[in-house]
């Protein structure tokens, strides 16, 4: 009789039994409503940024959209609380919003003391400095003594003044709340250098520049930004659930899957990709949701690469290669646990 319990035991360790998401509060919260709540930028092109009409795109945004398609089959099932720096973190911790995707930087107090928890990086980021062209300036090593704009409330302001500290540099920072208003200021002419992560800066020159050739982004990058999205504290079903999402997409991406082919992989032999599209059941059960569902990510939202490339890639006006956004196979940092 005990040898018997004891394969039991041990059969369940090896293979992993696969049981049925224990329901939490989040996820029924947001089932009772119908849609998302996900707080996004309020305006940083590539990442999150609306149009004339009010509509949403930008690498975080699809994100929040594949969040609602996982849950709901349909991308469109998600409202969008447009935040600042000051704003994003009590909005989570109050519940104004279910899931934060707006460029926000995983780091140990943001883990601990503010309460979030944080699903896989989507964007592996730096920060930067850009600069008019006319100041002829070509490296960071040259900005002493130079009038900085930067956002307050953000890594950015502190990794500004490690980074002059560091070089034995002095600056004189500008300090303002909205990234609107910093930007502003910067091509006002009020500051000599506007910093942010890398990618901001691409979005910044692309999108807001009166005259983008005017400006040069300088080469130092100058700290690590991984940015990912987040959640509260407390609910490990809502955190699993945009945590597999994001790793769903990026094991699409590995696998040669994507949206317009998605639908060939049905059929496929392959034990991993059967248990991704559901054709193998079990993992949506795991985590509280339809089998298909990364299925209906991937049909209905993307991919990594098409998310990334869309959004910020080598044809959009931000022009960002993939580099350490790349997938692990390829010499980038992307790599998606495995399904199973």
């Amino acid at each position: 009789m005990k040898s018997g319990l004891f394969a039991a035991a041990a059969a369940a360790l090896v293979f992993g039994a696969v049981t049925t998401a224990q329901a939490g509060p989040t996820l029924d919260a947001v089932k009772g409503r119908g849609f998302v709540q996900c707080g996004v930028n309020a305006g940083l092109p590539g990442f999150g940024n609306p149009d004339s009409a009010g509509n949403w795109t930008g690498l975080d945004v699809d994100y929040c959209r594949a969040v609602a398609t996982a849950l709901f089959n349909d991308p469109t099932k998600v409202k969008f609380t447009p935040l600042s720096a000051q704003q994003r973190f009590p909005a989570i911790q109050s519940g104004e919003v279910d899931l934060l995707s707006r460029n926000t930087t995983v780091t140990l107090t943001r883990d601990t003391s503010v309460g979030l928890n944080f699903a896989p990086v989507t964007y592996y980021d730096g920060q930067g400095f850009m600069v008019n062209k006319k100041l002829g300036v070509k490296s960071a090593k040259e900005l002493n003594g130079a009038t900085v704009c930067v956002q307050s409330g953000t890594t950015t302001e502190l990794n500004l003044a490690d980074y002059f500290r560091t070089n034995n540099m002095s600056y004189n920072p500008v300090v303002i709340e909205s990234n609107d208003e910093v930007n502003a200021a910067f091509f006002a002419g009020r500051c000599d250098v506007l910093t942010t992560d890398a990618s901001g800066l691409a979005g910044t020159r692309a999108g807001v520049a009166p005259v983008p050739d005017d400006y040069v982004i300088l080469p130092e990058i100058i700290s690590k930004e991984p940015l990912a999205p987040a959640v509260r504290h407390g609910d490990d079903q809502w955190l699993d659930i945009v945590t597999w999402v994001v790793y769903a997409s990026i094991q699409a991406e590995e696998s040669g899957i994507n949206s317009k082919n998605v639908d060939e992989f049905l059929n496929t032999k392959n034990p991993e990709i059967q248990r991704l599209l559901g054709v193998s059941p079990g993992m949506g059960k795991a985590l509280g949701l339809d089998e298909k569902w990364a299925y209906n990510v991937i049909k209905k939202v993307g991919n990594y690469g098409e998310i990334f490339d869309r959004n910020v890639g080598p044809k959009t006006p931000l022009k960002l290669e993939r580099g350490l956004n790349a997938l692990w196979t390829n010499g980038g940092l992307q790599y998606a646990m495995p399904v199973r």
